[in-house]
């Protein structure tokens, strides 16, 4: 009987390299689900690449990288004196939650209209960029619920996702020492679960000097190209009968 699975791959648009990258592993290897950040300078070169691709179009919501596409002096919370967002770093080690929710509604908002300025319709699914904050969860769902859609609400609990009814049991291992995007993928297809799909949330791409001067995620995305591509890993799946699935077939 054959088993279903998510393999998705997040950051299209955050530098050449990464586009470059995730485009490799969308005509040429396992990903069919793609998380696109828009307020990136390469974020419209980024979906060239893959825009004829037949693949799901997430919007990765973005408020620790890059510049945001509202006005940085309406949403101070979020932004530094450089007009950038905060980095990442700053909410990772901040005791208490200073998104304010209702400029971070702005600019998710934003967000929003230039996906659809982009691509020309809604995402296939919706959610965020490495930031654990209570408000921007909570403007996440004002957004989704006013625009009808499919938000993958992860709460950073360990609890799975749910969508349609059905439970995604996340794999993000990344940043883990001795990382093997080999093993966790083979882990992630071979769990059983009753009441949905495993997920492997991937980040591929190749490295160019914005990424290693702006990510703490490096190296670890070259592998994930390398595995996603390689053909030994398509035949394992075949041989297992793991189909991956899109987030637009559960």
């Amino acid at each position: 009987m054959t088993k279903k699975m998510i393999v998705r791959a997040d950051d299209l648009g955050y530098s050449e390299a990464v586009n470059l990258g995730i485009a490799k592993t969308v005509h040429e290897g396992l990903i069919n689900n793609v998380g696109f950040m828009v307020n990136m300078p390469t974020s419209q070169a980024g979906y060239d690449l893959i825009k004829d691709a037949d693949i799901d179009l997430g919007l990765h919501v973005v408020i620790c990288q890059g510049r945001p596409l509202t006005d940085a002096t309406k949403i101070p919370s979020i932004t530094a004196e450089n007009g950038e967002f905060k980095a990442s770093k700053v909410y990772r080690t901040a005791k208490n939650d200073f998104v304010n929710l209702d400029e971070v509604v702005l600019e998710i908002e934003a967000q929003y209209q230039r996906f659809v300025e982009i691509v020309g319709r809604k995402p296939d699914y919706f959610e965020s960029h490495a930031v654990v904050s209570d408000n921007l969860i909570k403007g996440l769902q004002i957004v989704a619920d006013r625009h009808q859609l499919n938000f993958l609400k992860f709460l950073w609990d360990d609890q799975p996702i749910t969508l349609h009814g059905k439970k995604l049991y996340m794999y993000m291992e990344s940043m883990g020492d001795n990382y093997d995007p080999y093993q966790t993928l083979k882990k992630a297809a071979s769990a059983e679960y009753d009441d949905g799909y495993a997920m492997m949330v991937n980040h591929p791409g190749y490295l160019d000097w914005y990424i290693l001067t702006h990510s703490s995620l490096t190296v670890p995305r070259t592998h994930e190209v390398a595995m996603l591509t390689d053909p030994k890993m398509k035949q394992w799946l075949l041989e297992h009968e793991i189909e991956l699935i899109r987030y637009s077939q559960i």
